[in-house]
């Protein structure tokens, strides 16, 4: 007997399917589902029947019909459709026409679309839609219309594995990758056999790896989300975190990351320490969530090479780690200046690096001048905004930095009200919430010595101060 492919069986786990004997693995697959049905395992109603990947006009470029019971011109009333209720003001993920709903979202210059005529797990056909994103991005790095327009093949490959009959099926791109590569899929004679990882108790992670020198990297990034208005006041702030990993170890070895977590500091008595309360926690499929629940420890196997381990919120007050000051002074019919301060506000022994800071500007400026007391600016009349850039920023410190425009000596009337000023920012070695990994301990049957290597990064999110 030959093996088929697998049925989804939540959080990424994986079963063998049995194929018979010059029978396909899709095939396999497909009457595997059917008899689920029959039983009542799985309800038909529950799967969604076409996706279709669209440019920003409207125009198909992709299409997968899973069920062909959707008539595939439905697209055409998708655009209008989004159109008019975008206009309307009522625009909403989920669009309707007739019998037919549009599940969508939009990534770079695509829209993604899932059509299903009967009612469908919609957090099931978002998650989907997510999943085919990232792994598009994995194997292509972009995703976007070209990307799209060079790959038709191999996309066409990945939709067949990413789901059938309805229903998501292998969505990890590790075990894709294994037999659905860039250089094509090479035809081979006799019945094919799945990768070893979707039969392995652990399908994230293949066998037999092994490194000369074993290592891993982890990352703690914090992005900052802040929108402060004209006055000061922070109108809304919070952090959202992830911890990356890059994996290069040997065999199957185990991990036990631990955390400076407050909900373990209060349980074993150690409240008054220094602690980070996570809200929003997703992790990875390796990890298990029992022993999570038990004792906080995050133990798991890691995928092989680079992942994202978890991820968390803190929807907390945040002082501005950059603060910017802003005076603008419109002298009618003649020019525009500005007086704009910038003010790190984290401790001296950190720096930030790479610092843009964009300050909008009238659509007629002209004739700009500069002067700053540090860095460069530059005038970027096709984006209306000039960019302040401060290679280095050091804790505690001030600057300072003026522009004028010269004006058309007729005023255009002001519809779109002011934009905001955004920075740009990375700070490395420095967390704001104060997150610290307490331990990275690596467990192997051989006993090897492997080398651990910590990382902290904060950055800007959608970091934005409103002007007068």
């Amino acid at each position: 007997m030959k093996w088929g492919v697998w049925i989804w069986a939540g959080r990424g786990s994986v079963g063998a399917v049995p194929a018979l004997p010059g029978q396909s693995r899709g095939k396999a697959r497909r009457d595997y589902l059917t008899w689920l049905f029959a039983r009542g395992i799985l309800p038909p109603h529950g799967a969604y029947r076409c996706v279709q990947l669209l440019d920003l006009k409207g125009k198909v470029l992709i299409c997968r019909n899973y069920r062909g019971d959707v008539d595939m011109s439905e697209v055409e009333h998708f655009m209008p459709i989004l159109m008019e209720k975008e206009e309307e003001g009522t625009l909403s993920p989920i669009l309707a026409h007739g019998g037919v709903r549009f599940m969508w979202i939009k990534h770079n210059n695509l829209y993604l679309v899932a059509t299903s005529k009967k009612n469908a797990c919609v957090s099931l056909v978002f998650s989907f839609l997510y999943k085919v994103v990232q792994v598009f991005s994995e194997y292509f790095k972009e995703l976007e219309e070209e990307s799209i327009r060079d790959n038709f093949v191999i996309i066409y490959e990945l939709l067949d594995e990413l789901m059938d009959f309805g229903y998501p099926q292998t969505t990890d791109s590790k075990i894709l990758q294994e037999y659905i590569t860039q250089e094509g899929h090479k035809l081979e004679t006799g019945a094919p056999r799945p990768p070893a990882t979707v039969t392995n108790a652990v399908s994230w992670r293949s066998e037999g790896i092994k490194y000369r020198k074993n290592e891993v990297f982890l990352d703690v990034i914090e992005s900052v989300n802040l929108l402060v208005s004209a006055n000061g006041n922070v109108l809304r702030s919070e952090i959202v975190g992830s911890i990356k990993m890059r994996v290069f170890l040997s065999g199957m070895p185990e991990l036990r990351l631990g955390l400076n977590d407050k909900v373990l500091f209060d349980n074993t008595g150690r409240g008054k320490s220094k602690s980070v309360e996570l809200e929003d926690v997703k992790f990875h499929q390796c990890v298990r969530l029992s022993r999570f629940e038990n004792d906080r420890t995050i133990s798991f196997i890691p995928p092989d090479g680079e992942f994202e381990l978890m991820s968390y919120r803190l929807n907390t007050h945040v002082k501005p780690l950059i603060w910017i000051e802003s005076v603008i002074e419109k002298h009618s019919h003649s020019r525009i200046e500005y007086m704009i301060k910038a003010k790190s506000q984290f401790k001296r022994r950190s720096t930030a690096n790479n610092v843009e800071i964009h300050i909008p500007v009238p659509n007629d400026a002209d004739s700009p001048k500069f002067k700053t007391t540090v860095g460069s600016v530059k005038w970027v009349p096709e984006n209306s905004e000039i960019v302040w850039s401060i290679k280095s920023f050091p804790g505690g410190k001030e600057y300072l930095m003026r522009a004028h425009f010269g004006l058309p000596s007729v005023e255009a009337e002001d519809k779109e009200g002011k934009p905001p000023i955004s920075v740009k920012f990375e700070i490395p070695y420095f967390t704001t919430s104060g997150i610290q990994v307490r331990y990275l301990k690596i467990i192997e049957k051989s006993g090897y010595q492997a080398l651990p290597w910590v990382r902290y990064i904060t950055q800007n999110g959608d970091y934005q101060l409103r002007t007068q």
